[in-house]
């Protein structure tokens, strides 16, 4: 989850998804409530352990860390040298995800099928949004936070493209680079209240209309395809703080167009194997989790 984040464009959610540890991750986020506080301020700490599911929160943090200290360099390095293969095992990853999560839904009803192909648009269309530029001013960077954090608990949705699209991804990288502690704590205030509220609710909705909500998230995922489709032309450039050129508008393009535009080798054999990696990764561990469980 913690590697997904950090590409703007793959969710985190999506990989909880994949892993069956989605809801029990909402259920361990829901269970910080008033009660959870008066155990705290009570010193009833076994209890409070207890009631959030403290070990699987702790493991599911200390995972999180791990990678992103070790792989975020890892895969953003790798995103640069070898973008077509490493956009298609992400288009082979989501999109397999989301066919086995397809399977989640037991009662196919009319709102579940308008469910799917309105999740598909929805996240075509936010993948799709041009980045703006904001204020840094404490409640924009309360609300980014806020708005950021909600996207990474939700599958194909991704919490660091809606900071590009708000203008906040850069900044925050380098509010982190500087530890500019007042920033990042207001940010962090905005992700906590975020994913406290927003939690809630899509627990509430998989209880209530599991069918639905499964359709709906599948159909964001899928529709996520949008951004991580690994052949672009590069419409218009911007530049970075750091003074390098870097992508702004770009449009997705068949690979057998890719060179007439763009004058470079598609590597479409490269980006076929990445693809079903992917495809092979999410595949191996379903069956991992299923062989856990029982």
């Amino acid at each position: 989850m913690g590697a997904a984040d950090v590409v703007p464009g793959v969710s985190g959610g999506s990989i909880a998804l994949i892993t069956g540890i989605y809801e029990k991750l909402l259920d361990s986020i829901t269970a910080i409530d008033l009660e959870a506080f008066d155990l705290l301020k009570s010193g009833k700490i076994k209890a409070l352990w207890l009631k959030v599911n403290g070990g699987f929160l702790i493991s599911l943090l200390l995972g999180i860390g791990t990678s992103l200290v070790s792989l975020a360099n890892l895969i953003t390095y790798l995103i640069r040298i070898y973008p077509i293969p490493v956009w298609s095992f992400f288009c082979g990853l989501i999109l397999v995800s989301a066919l086995l999560i397809i399977r989640d839904v037991r009662r196919w009803n009319l709102a579940a099928l308008l469910s799917l192909p309105l999740g598909i648009v929805i996240a075509y269309y936010i993948t799709g949004l041009t980045p703006m530029s904001s204020a840094n001013s404490p409640l924009i960077i309360f609300g980014s936070g806020m708005i950021a954090i909600c996207a990474m608990i939700l599958p194909g949705i991704s919490g660091s493209f809606l900071l590009l699209i708000m203008g906040k991804y850069e900044f925050i990288l380098n509010a982190l680079s500087e530890r500019d502690l007042i920033t990042l704590g207001i940010f962090v205030l905005g992700c906590i209240i975020g994913i406290l509220s927003f939690s809630r609710l899509i627990s509430r909705l998989l209880k209530s209309y599991h069918a639905i909500t499964i359709a709906l998230l599948s159909g964001f995922m899928l529709g996520s395809i949008n951004k991580l489709w690994p052949w672009k032309r590069i419409l218009s450039y911007r530049l970075s703080s750091s003074g390098k050129q870097e992508a702004f508008l770009t449009e997705n393009v068949l690979p057998n167009h890719y060179f007439a535009f763009t004058g470079e080798e598609p590597h479409f054999l490269g980006a076929l194997f990445a693809f079903f990696i992917g495809i092979v990764l999410v595949i191996g561990i379903e069956r991992l989790a299923y062989y856990l469980k029982g």
